[in-house]
C-alpha cells in the first residue's frame, strides 16, 4: 500500500489564490492557514467566502510509485472530482458517500508521476442538474442560501441548515492510497442468532481476487470454522457457547471480540459485540408500541441527535469525535440519531460507539428537500447504501437503519408537491423502496425504518404528532412559539426529535464577535443565528418564563436556563409514561461552528447548561412533577437493570430557602413501568412556594429537584447571598457555593476552557455544594464568575 496523503498543492480555476494543503483536508481551513482568507467562523465572514464554492479547484502533488500494477482508493471525496493521473482521467468521482477503486496500471509511469483532483464547482454542478431535471425538485431553500443541495451527494448541510455556515466546502476526508493488485476481503456482513447460553455467528464474506473453490476461515472466540468460495462469497458459520455479551451503556459491560477473516493470503478483522436488538411494534391498546430490546431487555432510549462535528470536514478528527462522545455517556445517554442531514462517519466513529455502550440510529443522507428519482440517481443511490451497510453492519452499536429525515413531511411543504402530490409521493416511493431493498440485500437481519418521523412501513402520512405508533418529531414549542407545558400534550412512542435553542456560552461568543457585538440584535449575532426569527422566540420565551436578564452576559445564561428548563420539561414528561413511550432524542447534541442553536454541546465540546441538566434528567432513576387536574404527581423512573427501592421527601420551599414538609414515601421501583411515590394536592403551596423533593435510592445515586407551578417571574426570590470558596487541588480546582435564600439555577463559569462536574443546579441554605472544575489546560488558573436566577435579573 502506498499512501497518498500528506501535502499536495491547492490553487483555483485561474491561479489566482494558491495554497499549500494536506489531505485529509478541506480546501477552505487550508487557504485559511496559508492566510489566504481570513476565519470564515469570525464575524460575519461567511458572506464574504462564499466566492469559493462557485470556483472550481485543483489539487495536485507528484509521487513515484512503488509498483506498476495498482489501484487507487479514495474515500471521503467531497465531491464532483475529476481525478487524473499524468494526464489522463481516470476517474470522474460524483459522490462523498462512496469509496472509488480504480485501477490505474496503465496510467502510472516509472519514476515521477503526477496526480490532481479536480474539484468541480458544487454550486454550478447542483443548479445544472436541477435545470435538466424533468420537473422541479424542491429543496429548502429557509435552511439552504446556497441552492440545489439535493442534487448532489454531499451532506446537505454543507449548502446551509438552520444552525450551520453555507460554505459548500470540498476536499478529502477519507483515504487516498494505491493498493497492489491481489487477493482482497471486499466485505464481512455479519449475522447473530441468539439462544439461551450461546449465538450463532454467520459471517458472509465477498472476496476479490480469490479463486473460486478455495477456503475462507473465520476465528472468533477461539473458535474457527471454514467455507469455500462460490461467486465471490462464501458463508461461514461458527457456534460461541456461554457468550460474553455486548451491552449498551449503563446495561452491562461493552464487551468486543476480534473476528478474524482470511481468505487467499489476504486478511480482515473486525471488532464485533455478540448482542441482539430488536424493534418491539407490537400492538397495544392504544396502537403499537416502538422500543428496543437489547439482549431481551427492553431499554429506554436516552440520547441525542448527531451532526457533523465541524462545519470544514478537514477540521474533524477522532480526538474531537471521542470527546463528545463521551460527553454524551457523561450526561447518560446510551443512543445517539446520526442525522441524516449530515454525513456517514468513518469507521474509527462506529469503533468510538461500540467502545463506549452508544447505540447509533443511522439515518440514509436524506433530509427535509425532495429528490431526483430517475434510473442514473436510484442506481447511485443503490450502491452507496449497499456499501454503507456492508461496511458498518457489524459494529455492535448499529441499532436501527433509517430511510430519511423528514421527507414524508417535506411532500407538505413545498408548492410542487401539494399541487402534485401523486408524482412526487410516487417519486418518494421509489427512492425509498431502492434504500430499503438495498439494506435487505445486503443485511437481511438489519433493523429497518422507513423515515423519522413516520408511523411505520407503508404508512405515508409522516405522523408527526402521532401518540399511537412510530416515532414522532415534536416542534410545536420551538417553531410555533408554544408555552413548554405544550410537550405535556403529547404521549409520544419514541420522540426523536424535539429541541429549544439557546445562545452558546460566552467563551464560544469570544471567538466570533467582539465586545462591540454582545448584543442580541447585533449584524454579528443576527449572522450566528440561522433560523428565522430566533434571536426574537428565545427573548420571547424570556419574557413568558422570567423577568428580563441585566445585561449580556446574564441574557446568554438565562438562555441556556430556558432551553435546559424546556427540554427537562419535555424528558420528565415522556420518560414518566414509560413504557408507552421508550425513547427521547432531543436535537440536538453538537454544533458544527459557534452558532445560536438547540445544541447542548458547544462548539469544541464546552457543555452548556442543557448538558449538565441532561446528566440528571437522563439519570437511571429519577423523581419528577407530574402537574394533573387535581395536583401534582411525583413519579418514580427507574432504566437501570433491576427493581430498586426509592424514598422520596417533599416540602414547599420559601424564597428564604426554608423547607415546610408535605409527605414522604417509599416505593419499589421496577424497571418495566413508573409508578407514582405521593400525590401533592392542589393548595398545597403557598403562592410564593415552591415544589420541593429530594430522593435517596438504596444501591444508586439519589438526587433533589423543584417544580415551580407559576412562571418563575412570579416568584418573589430573595439575594441568594451566593458565596464562593475556591481551592486548588492537584490538575482541578474545587469551587464549594453556600447560599442565605433559595437560590435557583446556579451556574459557574470559568474563564478559560475546562469541564465542571456539575451545573446549573438548585441551592438551598445549609446545604453547600461542592464543584470540581478541570481546566483544559495544565496548571491554568481560572477565575470564577457565579450566576443564579436572581443574580441574573436584578440590577444590584
Amino acid at each position: 500500500m502506498q499512501d497518498l496523503s500528506g501535502q499536495w498543492h491547492l490553487s483555483d480555476e485561474t491561479g489566482q489564490f494558491t495554497a499549500p494543503m494536506v489531505l485529509p483536508g478541506d480546501g477552505i481551513s487550508a487557504l485559511r492557514d496559508a492566510g489566504v482568507i481570513p476565519d470564515p467562523y469570525w464575524g460575519r465572514n461567511e458572506y464574504d467566502l462564499r466566492w469559493i464554492a462557485d470556483r472550481d479547484w485543483l489539487l495536485t502533488r507528484t509521487f513515484r510509485a512503488t509498483g506498476r500494477k495498482m489501484t487507487l482508493v479514495l474515500s471521503m471525496l467531497d465531491t464532483v472530482v475529476d481525478v487524473s493521473l499524468n494526464g489522463t482521467t481516470v476517474l470522474q468521482a460524483d459522490s462523498m458517500f462512496r469509496t472509488y477503486r480504480i485501477d490505474v496500471s496503465d496510467a502510472l509511469v516509472a519514476g515521477e508521476n503526477v496526480i490532481t483532483l479536480h474539484f468541480r464547482s458544487a454550486p454550478r454542478i447542483a443548479r445544472a442538474r436541477a435545470d435538466a431535471q424533468p420537473v422541479p425538485v424542491p429543496f429548502q431553500t429557509d435552511n439552504c442560501p446556497i441552492p440545489h443541495g439535493n442534487m448532489l451527494r454531499k451532506p446537505e448541510c454543507d449548502f446551509g441548515w438552520d444552525w450551520n455556515i453555507a460554505l459548500a466546502p470540498f476536499g478529502l476526508y477519507g483515504d487516498i492510497r494505491l493498493d497492489p493488485h491481489g487477493p482482497r476481503i471486499a466485505d464481512v456482513i455479519v449475522a447473530q442468532t441468539h439462544a439461551p447460553g450461546a449465538v450463532t455467528v454467520t459471517a458472509t464474506v465477498r472476496t476479490e481476487g480469490v479463486e473460486d473453490g478455495s477456503d475462507v476461515a473465520v476465528s472468533l472466540c477461539g473458535v474457527t470454522a471454514q467455507a469455500p468460495i462460490r461467486d465471490g462469497t462464501a458463508q461461514v458459520t461458527l457456534a460461541v457457547a456461554d457468550p460474553d455479551m455486548w451491552w449498551p451503556v449503563g446495561q452491562g459491560d461493552q464487551t468486543l471480540h476480534c473476528l478474524q477473516v482470511t481468505a487467499g493470503g489476504a486478511e480482515a478483522t473486525r471488532k464485533i459485540g455478540l448482542r441482539h436488538v430488536a424493534l418491539v411494534t407490537t400492538p397495544d391498546a392504544t396502537g403499537s408500541g416502538f422500543a428496543l430490546h437489547v439482549n431481551g431487555r427492553p431499554t429506554f432510549m436516552r440520547g441525542a441527535n448527531w451532526i457533523p462535528a465541524d462545519a470544514l470536514g478537514g477540521a474533524i478528527t477522532p480526538d474531537m469525535c471521542r470527546d463528545l462522545l463521551q460527553s454524551a455517556v457523561d450526561a447518560n445517554m446510551n443512543m445517539i440519531r446520526v442525522w441524516g442531514g449530515g454525513r456517514y462517519e468513518p469507521d474509527w466513529f462506529y469503533d468510538l460507539c461500540d467502545a463506549l455502550g452508544l447505540l447509533v440510529w443511522q439515518d440514509f443522507m436524506f433530509a427535509c428537500h425532495l429528490y431526483p428519482s430517475d434510473d442514473a440517481f436510484l442506481a447511485d443511490i443503490d450502491a452507496e447504501v449497499r456499501e454503507q451497510v456492508a461496511r458498518l453492519n457489524h459494529h455492535a452499536c448499529i441499532a436501527l437503519w433509517c430511510g430519511d429525515n423528514e421527507l414524508l413531511g417535506a411532500l407538505t411543504w413545498y408548492e410542487e408537491s401539494r399541487k402534485d402530490r401523486d408524482r412526487y409521493l410516487v417519486a418518494y416511493d421509489r427512492l425509498n423502496r431502492i434504500i430499503e431493498t438495498a439494506v435487505r440485500a445486503t443485511a437481511p437481519d438489519a433493523l429497518w425504518w422507513p423515515s423519522s418521523p413516520s408511523p411505520g412501513p407503508m404508512s405515508f402520512s409522516g405522523g408527526w404528532h402521532n401518540d399511537r405508533a412510530g416515532d414522532m418529531h415534536f416542534w410545536s414549542v420551538w417553531h410555533e412559539g408554544r408555552d413548554f407545558e405544550h410537550y405535556r400534550d403529547v404521549s409520544p412512542r419514541f420522540c426523536s426529535e424535539f429541541g429549544f435553542q439557546s445562545y452558546p456560552s460566552m467563551d464560544v461568543i469570544r471567538r466570533f464577535a467582539d465586545t462591540a457585538d454582545f448584543n442580541i440584535a447585533a449584524p454579528v449575532m443576527e449572522s450566528h443565528q440561522k433560523n428565522a426569527g430566533g434571536n426574537a422566540r428565545i427573548a420571547e420565551t424570556m419574557f413568558r418564563y422570567f423577568r428580563f436578564p441585566v445585561g449580556f452576559e446574564n441574557f446568554v445564561y438565562l438562555s441556556q436556563v430556558q432551553q435546559a428548563l424546556a427540554i427537562k420539561t419535555a424528558v420528565t414528561h415522556w420518560r414518566s409514561l414509560k413504557p408507552h413511550c421508550m425513547g427521547t432524542l432531543y436535537w440536538q447534541l453538537n454544533d458544527t461552528w459557534p452558532v445560536c442553536s438547540w445544541s447542548s454541546l458547544d462548539h469544541g465540546g464546552g457543555w452548556k447548561l442543557l448538558h449538565h441538566a441532561a446528566h440528571r434528567f437522563y439519570a437511571d432513576v429519577l423523581v419528577t412533577a407530574v402537574p394533573g387536574d387535581a395536583g401534582t404527581d411525583l413519579r418514580v423512573v427507574n432504566d437501570g437493570q433491576g427493581e430498586v427501592d426509592v424514598d422520596v421527601m417533599v416540602y414547599a420551599a420559601s424564597p428564604s430557602g426554608t423547607l415546610r414538609a408535605l409527605g414522604q414515601a417509599s416505593v419499589a421501583a421496577p424497571v418495566s413501568q413508573s409508578v407514582s411515590a405521593l400525590a401533592v394536592p392542589d393548595g398545597a403551596l403557598a403562592l410564593d412556594e415552591v415544589l420541593w423533593f429530594d430522593w435517596t435510592t438504596r444501591g444508586a445515586a439519589g438526587g433533589s429537584d423543584h417544580f415551580a407551578p407559576v412562571p418563575y417571574k412570579g416568584l418573589p426570590l430573595l439575594p441568594s447571598g451566593l458565596s464562593v470558596k475556591v481551592t486548588e487541588g492537584d490538575g482541578h480546582w474545587l469551587v464549594t457555593l453556600t447560599a442565605s435564600a433559595l437560590a435557583l439555577f446556579v451556574a459557574v463559569e470559568a474563564d478559560q476552557p475546562g469541564r465542571f462536574s456539575d451545573n446549573a443546579f438548585d441551592l438551598l441554605p445549609g446545604r453547600p455544594v461542592t464543584l470540581r472544575f478541570v481546566p483544559a489546560a495544565p496548571g491554568a488558573t481560572p477565575a470564577f464568575t457565579v450566576r443564579d436566577l436572581h443574580s441574573a435579573t436584578h440590577d444590584i
